[in-house]
């Protein structure tokens, strides 16, 4: 069981630098080829060419987005992975605040241990919040 626990920790942590190096398809990498993404129940981004899309634009409005692992638990069946997003909105159309948010996402894990599936969430009142207001930034 250790090795598949330090087989998920080592996906996650490369994972979560993915998400801090602005290529998205880096982040689409860690997925089966024919995985999906949802964000916040909306629609599921499926393929490796969709997940590069939904992670560019995360990228394209926060270019100086950090993610950092906050924890990792797993169950056998599914893995949760939670995040802690920071950067400041300064793509196109931005409000230039600082955004802090926190969320998970629930991964099941396919036989070549890529991410099959991943359903996240976080608050999105917070996020809207934030992108109008800004927070302090702690960096």
């Amino acid at each position: 069981m250790t090795d598949m626990t330090d087989q998920l920790r080592n996906l996650a942590e490369a994972y979560t630098a993915a998400w801090c190096s602005q290529n998205a398809a880096s982040v689409a990498a860690f997925y089966a080829p024919d995985g999906s993404l949802t964000i916040n129940d909306g629609p599921p981004s499926v393929g490796r060419a969709a997940i590069t899309a939904a992670a560019q634009e995360f990228m394209t409005s926060f270019p100086d987005m950090k993610v950092s692992l906050d924890n990792l638990t797993s169950d056998g069946e599914q893995a949760i992975y939670h995040w802690t997003l920071q950067g400041t909105n300064t793509g196109p159309g931005g409000t230039g605040k600082h955004v802090r948010i926190s969320g998970f996402e629930q991964w099941r894990i396919g036989a070549g241990g890529l991410i099959a599936e991943s359903k996240g969430q976080f608050d999105v009142a917070v996020y809207r919040r934030q992108l109008e207001q800004g927070v302090d930034d702690p960096r």
